[in-house]
């Protein structure tokens, strides 16, 4: 049964990625890739909120496995944000290379902090 929650979470999370991709890179004129940018901010966040909930007890083993594992699994891309960095670094664009990579595992390690935080705070 946890290989189908995983998979479920996976199947919304996949074509989520790409629709919320495609959404914020269309609103910006750069070659920034914002929308892989937000999609694993985003991820990092409710996987976070996930986190800090079940360290509280407010949550089990199913909805880690449907929304962590699978939802957050398939939302989130290391593979794309590498890919979109090597591609800015060949282009030229080494300075928004550089600035994806630090913005991104910045504010990722800040969204999931920021996200066990908030569970915490709501669920003691």
């Amino acid at each position: 049964m946890d290989y189908l929650l995983v998979a479920l979470g996976g199947a919304v999370g996949a074509p989520l990625r790409y629709l919320t991709d495609r959404a914020v890179q269309a609103r910006h004129d750069t070659v920034f890739p914002w929308g892989t940018f937000a999609v694993n901010v985003s991820g990092s966040l409710i996987l976070g909120i996930l986190t800090g909930a079940a360290l509280s007890g407010a949550t089990g083993h199913t909805v880690q496995l449907l929304l962590g594992t699978g939802l957050c699994g398939a939302l989130t891309t290391y593979s794309t944000f590498s890919y979109e960095t090597l591609r800015l670094a060949e282009s030229g664009a080494r300075l928004f290379a550089a600035a994806n990579v630090v913005i991104s595992i910045a504010t990722g390690l800040g969204a999931v902090f920021a996200g066990v935080a908030l569970a915490r705070a709501l669920c003691t």
